[in-house]
């Protein structure tokens, strides 16, 4: 293994708040889309002005961004102790602290073991609502299983001087197990009521896509549980015969990012598409997202997406979606003091287009769109917020990166 960097990182980049990810316009003309590139589905029109390529907007201050640590292995989840250090998952199963002066910890032991194939592993983290008393945390994985493997939540003790967890207890396991070794999910986010959402994917193969539709598979759902694993007596699905009663919602296609709005206590999903169709969702008790009867964009291989439809009765649209994607992966709602004019504005982590993308919200309508840091040129997997209005994230690289990103 690589040695670990112990400091924060000398080199300080100076990043314009307005850059754009590659094939876009650098400054967008006031009210004109952000995208310009053509779409993948290009016969398709969104079901409501606004539901894609919002108008460009532009943050005036300069943004530096500081690479903090280094030496990760594809970090994939991070989470913010109360005395400033940050829990941070690496795929390949291992769980550090990092501080906020870069000094990476050594892997935190007592986790179990993880399936780290392809889009597997140790994925994310996040604190109890009460960890000030009880120190418990929360992580999702790909768990190897007989016959394959599937995506479990399992929740620990973290000890006193951070070295290890004890008292581990799995809460929920997803079925079927599966043999693969894509779209695990698997974000993780409590509601102001104590509810822990689970985020998961459908696990990609032709054959598995219909279990998205499938109420007796947890693959292609948004779960809702209580933090001892029990199921909340208000699930949509509890008495619902052949129906796994974890279901929140269903029809998703990978989703990887989940934030809790602040005021509204609403719930906020981000999911990928395959060329087009990535898809911010506020899904709500017992509705149907609609993969993959219903997607915007194309095949990987081009061609329609089944039908090729974007609408159909009973199934919801989503809030925005993109045509290119943006490849998300987590994301959270911004509350700070360093940037007053983002106040209650969503911040995306984006792999493939290398960027945060930020998201001006009205209502649960998207009216604004910007692109963050997209000359730092790395994979940005997740993003917090710290109490000093700083934001902070991680790059999914070999050689991954703990980063903040903060007023000049």
């Amino acid at each position: 293994m690589r040695p670990l960097l112990l400091a924060a990182s000398t080199s300080v980049l100076v990043l314009a708040a307005a850059c754009q990810a590659s094939g876009q316009a650098q400054t967008p003309t006031a009210g004109a889309p952000l995208e310009t590139r053509p779409a993948n589905g290009a016969s398709q029109t969104p079901a409501f002005a606004g539901q894609t390529r919002a108008p460009g907007v532009r943050t005036e201050q300069a943004l530096t961004t500081r690479v903090v640590a280094s030496g990760l292995s594809h970090p994939w989840g991070l989470a913010l102790l109360p005395d400033g250090r940050w829990l941070v998952t690496e795929r390949e199963g291992r769980l550090r602290i990092i501080t906020a002066e870069g000094e990476v910890g050594q892997p935190i032991t007592g986790l179990p073991a993880v399936d780290a194939r392809g889009q597997g592993g140790l994925l994310d983290v996040v604190l109890s609502p009460s960890f000030a008393t009880d120190r418990t945390i929360f992580w999702s994985y790909a768990e190897p299983r007989e016959g394959g493997n599937a995506t479990s939540v399992a929740r620990g003790r973290l000890s006193d001087d951070g070295a290890s967890v004890g008292d581990v207890r799995v809460i929920f396991q997803a079925l079927p197990v599966y043999d693969g070794d894509k779209h695990f999910g698997s974000a993780l986010a409590f509601d102001p009521a104590g509810h822990l959402f689970i985020t998961l994917g459908e696990r990609s193969d032709r054959p598995m896509r219909p279990q998205a539709q499938d109420l007796g598979s947890h693959m292609g759902k948004v779960i809702r549980i209580n933090a001892d694993g029990s199921v909340p007596a208000d699930n949509p699905f509890v008495n619902q015969t052949g129906a796994r009663p974890e279901i929140w919602s269903l029809g998703h296609r990978n989703v990887q990012g989940v934030a809790v709005q602040p005021g509204t206590g609403a719930v906020w999903t981000i999911e990928h598409g395959t060329r087009g169709g990535d898809e911010l969702n506020r899904p709500e008790a017992g509705k149907n997202y609609g993969w993959p009867v219903i997607a915007y964009g194309v095949e990987y291989a081009g061609g329609p997406i089944n039908e090729g439809i974007t609408a159909r009765d009973g199934l919801e649209q989503p809030v925005y979606y993109w045509d290119p994607v943006i490849a998300p992966g987590g994301q959270a709602f911004y509350s700070g003091a360093m940037f007053p004019g983002w106040d209650g504005d969503l911040l995306i982590a984006g792999l493939g287009g290398k960027s945060i993308t930020r998201l001006v919200l009205e209502g649960d309508r998207v009216v604004g769109e910007e692109r963050l840091i997209a000359d730092f040129g790395k994979r940005i997997r997740d993003i917090a917020v710290a109490p000093d209005g700083a934001v902070w994230a991680i790059t999914d690289e070999d050689d991954g990166q703990l980063i903040r990103i903060s007023a000049q």
